[in-house]
């Protein structure tokens, strides 16, 4: 059966649900649509947007479920030819595209391997290989579908389930979703209460239900600013026992994991000067100090290059909330924004771009008060390319991305 075919076979079977749905007549349901009774289905097979919009009113779905079901390759789901790699082929080969950070091909392989696997147990770790495709790929909406999918796999041994549980955490906690990041976290961080970890993956995910917990509550500081305070407090007491936990499994698991210590550090320094353990100023001259360690960002990688562009992001938030006067914020505001964009593009990091184009424009808003000149912020080419992917996989960031693009000033990229 054609592309074309299969199309107008699946609209069909929509037009029909609807009708029942509603308990309508094919004219009553045509009406609704807008569309002549005998034209519902357009010859081609492929429907015009308002069509879609419609029929997902009708049928009280969203537009994007009425999408999938239209365009998702189902019909292709059932392999026509059994794939001659068996599972644990496909998943060491799905470990080495992430190795060498071919994200695209890491997913393709994660699919064949859950389309192979013979166990939910299989299945589940195939959705958690698409989980980390889709993360590197900053595709953190699709990243935290695989979590909730992979969870949804019975049975699962329990280390592995835990496991998948610290990832939705972390999708929850890149998105927004704070009060979902901070439930899920504080659930494993309560089991691991009760039964302590017994083998690595355990250690590792409790450390990182640790890491996610106190940086949501980071987080929470800026978004709940009466429970300030108490935010800062739970952050110190979870970043802390993160970054002891992930430096005490670097010398078992790979020195990489001190990079996630590393950005504990620097997240612990935006609650301590809010509780008044350190001033800021002096807080931002350690923070600068430790960029010194990145004067030559290319010859870094990985975690411990990632979390110099955190540090930036922490400097940014101790910034605007700490410094009053409005030639050293924008000062600072500039080096430490100028410093993580350096960083994101190197790693091709979507979610530290999400906080430089978002301080950038904060930083700018405050210009704008601070002279009461309504000037406009300057971006060039590159920077819409990156606004445009900032806004797609951060709905969060989309208005902020719409206030840039319609009120910049733009330059030709150099």
């Amino acid at each position: 059966m054609s592309t074309n075919e299969e199309r107008r076979r699946r609209l069909e079977r929509l037009l029909d649900l609807a009708q029942v749905y509603r308990g309508w007549t094919r004219r009553e349901l045509a009406k609704s649509l807008g569309r002549d009774p005998t034209k519902l289905i357009p010859g081609s097979g492929n429907p015009k947007l308002d069509l879609i919009v419609s029929l997902s009113e009708v049928l009280d779905w969203s537009v994007g479920e009425v999408t999938e079901c239209l365009w998702s390759p189902a019909g292709a789901a059932k392999l026509e030819h059994p794939d001659e790699l068996a599972f644990d082929d496909l998943d060491a080969l799905a470990g080495e595209a992430y190795r060498r950070g071919d994200y695209r091909e890491m997913i393709r392989l994660a699919v064949r391997a859950r389309k192979v696997a013979t166990s939910p147990e299989e299945r589940a770790r195939a959705w958690n290989r698409e989980l980390g495709g889709w993360d590197g790929l900053g595709r953190f909406t699709r990243t935290l579908d695989a979590a909730r999918e992979a969870l949804r796999e019975s049975p699962v041994s329990d280390d592995m389930r835990r496991l998948l549980q610290s990832n939705l955490a972390n999708s929850y906690y890149v998105l927004w979703h704070l009060t979902e990041a901070r439930t899920t976290a504080i659930d494993l961080i309560d089991h691991f209460k009760a039964s302590p970890p017994e083998n690595d993956r355990d250690r590792r995910t409790q450390a990182f239900a640790h890491y996610v917990l106190g940086h949501t509550h980071r987080r929470l500081i800026d978004t709940e600013p009466l429970h300030a305070a108490r935010h800062a407090k739970i952050c110190q007491r979870h970043l802390e026992e993160s970054a002891t936990q992930f430096e005490s499994l670097a010398t078992t698991l790979g020195t990489h994991l001190n990079g996630i210590a590393h950005t504990c550090r620097g997240g612990l320094l935006e609650a301590d000067v809010l509780l008044g353990k350190i001033d800021c100023r002096e807080a931002l001259a350690e923070i600068n100090d430790c960029l010194n360690e990145a004067i030559e960002p290319n010859s870094m990688s990985g975690d411990a290059l990632e979390s110099y562009g955190w540090w930036c992001i922490f400097g940014c938030n101790i910034t605007l909330r700490h410094v009053s006067d409005e030639r050293d914020l924008q000062r600072f505001m500039a080096m430490f924004t100028n410093k993580a964009d350096e960083i994101a593009n190197i790693l091709d990091n979507w979610a530290m771009r999400e906080r430089v184009f978002s301080m950038q424009y904060a930083g700018h808003r405050r210009f704008v008060g601070w002279t009461g000149q309504p000037l406009r912020m300057t971006i060039d080419s590159d920077d819409i390319k990156m606004i445009t992917g900032t806004m797609g996989r951060f709905p969060q960031f989309r208005q902020t991305g719409w206030d840039m693009l319609e009120n910049a000033c733009v330059v030709n990229a150099s």
